[in-house]
């Protein structure tokens, strides 16, 4: 990478180091940063036996969890500070104790201060491969102020 590239992923990597180092919630999840970029972010949590529903599978809070700080780190990848405005899920398939959820988010358009993006959370199967377990799909609104530590890109 050079030039605007490279400075623009500076950005997205110092925008989400300053807005997970007090993520106290995430932490407690243990979920790991895999990947940033602009626009664009890869987390991971695992499934714990104290994340599941009466049901046994995963609650889905949890799957909304690391969905949602996939979004956030994607949309504050800019070096703004960005919020969500609001998202919707949809459960597609289980996940249970011992599962590695991997939620992948995208940013599909924007405009102004608004912004919309993808997340696809997945986890593996060693008979199917990549299984989506959700689909989320997040509004942001930037608060026009850059994140601090930052610089806008």
């Amino acid at each position: 990478m050079t030039g605007e590239g490279a400075e623009a992923q500076a950005v997205a990597e110092r925008s989400a180091e300053v807005m997970l180092a007090n993520d106290r919630a995430t932490a407690a999840l243990g979920m790991s940063l895999v990947e940033v970029a602009p626009g664009r972010a890869v987390v991971a949590m695992p499934v714990r036996e104290d994340m599941v529903n009466g049901w046994g599978t995963c609650h889905g809070a949890m799957v909304a969890a690391v969905a949602d700080t996939a979004f956030a780190v994607a949309c504050n990848s800019y070096g703004e500070v960005t919020v969500a405005g609001g998202f919707d899920i949809t459960f597609l398939a289980p996940s249970r104790p011992g599962d590695r959820l991997v939620a992948t988010a995208t940013r599909r358009s924007s405009a102004g201060r608004s912004g919309v993006y993808d997340v696809s959370v997945t986890r593996a199967d060693p008979d199917l491969g990549a299984v989506v377990v959700a689909e989320f799909r997040g509004r942001s609104r930037s608060l026009g102020r850059p994140v601090e530590g930052g610089a806008r890109a």
